[in-house]
């Protein structure tokens, strides 16, 4: 991966077929995915060497995937994953300062320090994680003492890790239904000296056997999106203790009331949301 590359960029589309999903992590060497507020994403691959685009609408085709607009790039460097895929800039939040791997040393800072590799899980710079960092500093300031956290859709495994920085003495689970996810968070865990702190599996939603041996949870940090949260929603009332709080994100303001309801239905109260321009993240307590 240190050699030049080729970048095919996808145009934006809504909800794009599992499928089509699948045929990028299996055809590129990297995939990347940017989260816009429309649900309109874009989807890239990149693939070092050689790049022969027939053969790519080839594969497409074989697996009756109709492949979006793209473009296609060359990218001169000699580092392309460092580059162009896994390079953002240090950041601040709430109480915490976020840092790629690309950087040699950590950013000067009196806030706390998380390293992350976020090259192909969830943006760790999107405004849902933003949202969701500044609720779990919230609520750790209010004085709520969490003893077992669960995290489901953990995908760089940055809200896991954050938690474990401020609840010292909680035990944490982290799964992600994708596998890529999984080995991200993984090896942030290696990264960050947290990997006796937070057990991460791979599972769809709370299906995993971990998730039932752990439970209950006073605890639960989910930020995914809206539709996979309302399906979770009693999953999430089942394994939350009585009193117990969480946090969800992964929804634009028009979907706030739908989401929240759902979840009320469920005995899951909202306590306060936040924002951060058209993403929404909010707390809540289980009655």
């Amino acid at each position: 991966m240190m050699s030049s590359c080729w970048q095919v960029s996808f145009f934006p589309q809504p909800e794009a077929e599992p499928a089509f999903l699948k045929f990028l992590e299996n055809f590129f060497e990297v995939t990347a995915q940017n989260y816009a507020d429309d649900g309109h994403d874009e989807y890239i691959g990149y693939q070092s060497g050689s790049f022969n685009e027939e053969v790519m609408k080839e594969t497409a085709r074989r697996h009756k995937i109709v492949l979006p607009r793209y473009q296609i790039t060359h990218l001169e460097s000699s580092n392309w994953l460092k580059d162009y895929v896994i390079e953002f800039a240090p950041f601040e939040i709430s109480d915490f300062m976020i840092y790629g791997i690309h950087e040699k040393h950590a950013p000067a800072t009196d806030k706390i320090p998380l390293q992350i590799y976020a090259a192909t899980a969830f943006g760790s710079d999107h405004p849902t994680t933003r949202c969701c960092l500044n609720a779990i500093s919230a609520l750790y300031h209010k004085g709520f003492k969490a003893q077992n956290i669960l995290d489901v859709g953990t995908g760089s495994g940055i809200l896991s890790l954050a938690a474990a920085k401020l609840w010292t003495n909680a035990t944490l689970t982290a799964v992600d239904i994708d596998e890529e996810a999984v080995l991200v968070t993984q090896s942030n865990l290696q990264t960050n000296k947290l990997t006796d702190r937070i057990i991460c599996e791979q599972s769809d939603g709370y299906q995993a056997e971990i998730i039932k041996a752990n439970a209950p949870y006073n605890l639960i940090l989910a930020n995914i999106l809206a539709r996979p949260l309302i399906e979770m929603a009693p999953d999430m009332a089942r394994c939350l203790c009585p009193g117990g709080h969480a946090v969800i994100s992964g929804f634009v303001d028009n979907q706030q009331d739908w989401v929240l309801a759902e979840h009320q239905k469920q005995g899951l109260l909202p306590v306060k949301t936040y924002s951060i321009e058209n993403w929404r993240a909010a707390l809540l307590q289980k009655v």
